[in-house]
């Protein structure tokens, strides 16, 4: 974060995301494009709250513990503008383009032996075949580490428009792949 000029003002500014904070009745007013309405409906449509985050503790430089309440606090934002469900699947696709992208060692962990969690070959599969290289190729070609975004000052920003300024493609729809698999199982 230090390398970067958005980076280095969100450690000088060091913002706690909260719902009040992030104020979710303003951002359920945005247009349906914003990022800050994407973010907003992905909350509603996950169960998830950013008040949900626990704090970081054991970590006594004040500096890398904010980094790492950032990492925790902005993984949602990440959801949102990927598209990404909460569900096991999503979350491990998540873990890997976040250590690739933010280099977060416990991501790549994840990523390496989650998979050997899902019990159903179709998940995996649909994991190593699509959404592994749809995050390798993303988290890549991003533009900025997504650590070093301002999210908090881009809710009204057309979500399309962030990601091409990002250069992110959004994966695959998790739920239609799923509805596909199960229409050709019968």
């Amino acid at each position: 974060m230090l390398n970067d000029a958005v980076g280095r003002q969100i450690l000088k500014d060091r913002p706690y995301i909260t719902s009040e904070y992030l104020n979710l009745e303003k951002l359920k007013s945005y247009p349906d494009n914003s990022f800050g309405k994407t973010y907003y409906n992905w909350l509603v449509r996950e169960h998830c709250s950013p008040d949900e985050r626990v704090d970081v503790r054991f970590i006594d430089d004040e500096e890398l513990a904010f980094v790492f309440q950032r990492y925790r606090q902005c993984h949602d934002f990440y959801h949102a503008l990927l598209g990404l469900p909460v569900w096991r699947e999503g979350e491990i696709a998540l873990k890997l383009f976040e250590y690739l992208n933010i280099g977060i060692p416990f991501g790549g962990l994840g990523a390496l032996f989650a998979p050997w969690n899902v019990k159903k070959p179709s998940e995996r599969e649909r994991l190593f075949n699509v959404y592994y290289p749809w995050a390798f190729k993303n988290a890549y070609h991003c533009k900025t580490n997504l650590i070093n975004v301002y999210w908090e000052k881009v809710m009204d920003k057309d979500v399309d428009e962030l990601r091409k300024e990002l250069n992110i493609e959004i994966p695959p729809d998790m739920r239609t792949l799923r509805k596909q698999h199960k229409t050709t199982l019968g």
